[in-house]
């Protein structure tokens, strides 16, 4: 058994983070002296190994305690996750060298790479293990089979343009993290046509308000359930951003325009993005 100064000596972490693991259950101590002092055994270090070793990706607190109570993960399970998260910040890092490399050799060239060909793959498998067989058969038939189109979309999404569109969607969610998380746990397959429905309604009534004012009560007030749906389909934190790209290409692409104001009526697309951009200006 180790007490919490022989443990604080041996890891570098200090007595009170120690105390403070304790406190809220993510690392319980193995036993307690007659005095009352907290003592750790060899199980306990290795469980806070774990910890620490989570914490150099900035993973929160509650959400590594939740992988390490999670019951349906074994130890085999957990040391997986960990070996993929470190290949990925290896590949990270063997770019970042080759982009200082190039630098050191005048050759000042731009890194656009935003997930690794292991986060892609990873990204991959999550959408084909949700897709159902008749799905899958669209993709077979035109590509004749499921590997030729993994490797046809880790090629495109390997591409400059295509890694250019991750780093908006990145920005959308505040962190590759929390991007990556949304995409392997997207919401119910049977919630997101509701939503879809439910975006369509709002621009109906949006078409409806042409002509008024986009400072109005009542069009804002549409655009702020706009937003508010559309926080919950892709699951964003804040989705300012995200309508903003979305309002500058209502009023500028006549493609988008042509094809909205066909249903909706003429100048319905553009009067939508100025709603949009009026309704963030001030917030």
């Amino acid at each position: 058994m180790r007490t919490v100064k022989e443990i604080s000596d041996l890891t570098g972490i200090s007595v009170r983070t120690l105390h403070y693991y304790d406190e809220i259950g993510l690392l319980k101590p193995t036993d307690k002296s007659e005095a009352g002092y907290r003592l750790y055994d060899d199980k306990a270090l290795e469980t806070l190994q774990q910890i620490l070793f989570f914490r150099e990706f900035d993973i929160s607190l509650k959400e590594i305690k939740a992988v390490i109570e999670n019951p349906a993960l074994e130890k085999k399970q957990i040391l997986q996750m960990q070996r993929k998260m470190l290949v990925a910040k290896k590949e990270r890092m063997e770019r970042l060298i080759a982009g200082i490399d190039d630098i050191l050799k005048g050759e000042n060239k731009m890194d656009f790479e935003v997930f690794s060909k292991t986060e892609l793959e990873d990204m991959y498998n999550s959408m084909e293990a949700r897709m159902n067989e008749k799905q899958k058969a669209i993709f077979i038939e035109q590509y004749g089979s499921m590997e030729e189109w993994k490797k046809k979309f880790l090629e495109n999404a390997s591409t400059e343009a295509v890694q250019k569109n991750f780093q908006k969607v990145v920005e959308w969610y505040g962190s590759k993290e929390k991007a990556m998380e949304a995409s392997k746990n997207p919401e119910n397959t049977e919630i997101f046509p509701a939503y879809q429905k439910r975006l369509g309604e709002i621009v109906k009534k949006l078409a409806d308000k042409k002509g008024q004012d986009v400072n109005s009560f009542e069009v804002k007030e549409l655009v702020g359930e706009y937003d508010f749906v559309t926080k919950q389909m892709f699951q964003l934190p804040d989705a300012a951003s995200m309508l903003l790209e979305l309002a500058a290409a209502y009023r500028t692409n006549t493609e988008i325009q042509a094809v909205q104001d066909s249903i909706y009526g003429e100048g319905t697309t553009e009067f939508i993005g100025r709603a949009i951009e009026a309704f963030y200006q001030k917030k």
